[in-house]
């Protein structure tokens, strides 16, 4: 079976390769990327697929059993893209296809789950058998503000008192890697999250512990939220996008206690302490 990786430079892309490696062999391993020259240090075959260029994905596609579509980062654009992933897939006789989704895609408030929704029923139209891997958020999207809180002595953000079971890319990494050499997933939709949710203020009292400095969190309105990350250098769209998110936050859009994840997996996620004692020694 060859299984195929989309973004498989990417910092998801790189960690589900290299623990692909340890369950099958490289040979059955193809990276699926932009610039094939940017994947030699994988250690596996690199092909040319660019979601925006139909012709490089049916020429990659080709001889591939399993594709695991990495969801892209284009924002705005992932929606058209995936769609000619698939219709790629179908037409070169893909088996099945396993897509990174959000967190309950279905029901989220977070805008960017607009574009997983409608990726979501494009696999499914296809008739290609697919597996659904709804990830939560990365531990690692904090990472700016723990740095930042750290110099500036608090942490803001405007989630209140949301939970949310965030945990780092390598515990997703290894729920995909699970998927993609085991049976019994097909037509599945798996809600993956952090075994433990976190409030910002616990996460800031994680903070606080880990560096002996006293650093509460602070949430503030939306608007002063966005304003604050453009004036530490955030584009002013991108950060009302992030500032935007946090209203669903607050509601619980990131919460999850299922710990499908573990299940998957077949071990606990990582507690959050090492997450970010991970953050802070980077």
């Amino acid at each position: 079976m060859t299984i195929g990786i989309t973004g498989a430079t990417g910092q998801l892309g790189r960690l589900i390769v290299a623990q692909l490696k340890s369950k099958v062999p490289a040979g059955d391993i193809v990276a699926l990327v932009r610039t094939p020259a940017k994947a030699a240090d994988l250690g596996v075959a690199a092909r040319e697929a660019d979601y925006t260029k139909p012709a490089t994905l049916e020429a990659a596609f080709k001889g591939i059993d399993t594709l695991l579509l990495i969801s892209s980062n284009d924002v705005g654009q992932r929606g058209a893209q995936h769609e000619a992933v698939v219709a790629a897939a179908k037409k070169t006789g893909v088996k099945r296809i396993v897509y990174t989704s959000i967190l309950h895609a279905d029901t989220s408030g977070i805008d960017l789950a607009a574009e997983h929704r409608t990726s979501e029923a494009a696999i499914k139209a296809s008739g290609i058998p697919y597996t659904f891997l709804r990830n939560g958020w990365y531990t690692e999207n904090y990472a700016a503000g723990i740095q930042g809180a750290v110099a500036g002595g608090a942490l803001y953000g405007a989630a209140s008192d949301g939970k949310i079971a965030a945990t780092p890319r390598t515990d997703y990494a290894a729920a995909a890697v699970a998927v993609l050499t085991t049976s019994g997933h097909d037509g599945k939709t798996y809600e993956l999250a952090a075994d433990k949710a976190f409030t910002l203020a616990e996460l800031a009292a994680e903070i606080s512990r880990q560096t002996g400095k006293t650093i509460p969190y602070t949430n503030v309105s939306v608007a002063d939220y966005a304003a604050g990350l453009a004036s530490h250098g955030v584009p002013e769209g991108f950060a009302k996008m992030i500032a935007g998110w946090e209203v669903p936050i607050a509601q619980g859009a990131l919460f999850d206690d299922s710990k499908t994840l573990s299940k998957l997996t077949g071990k606990p996620t990582t507690p959050l302490a090492d997450a970010v004692k991970a953050i802070l020694t980077a």
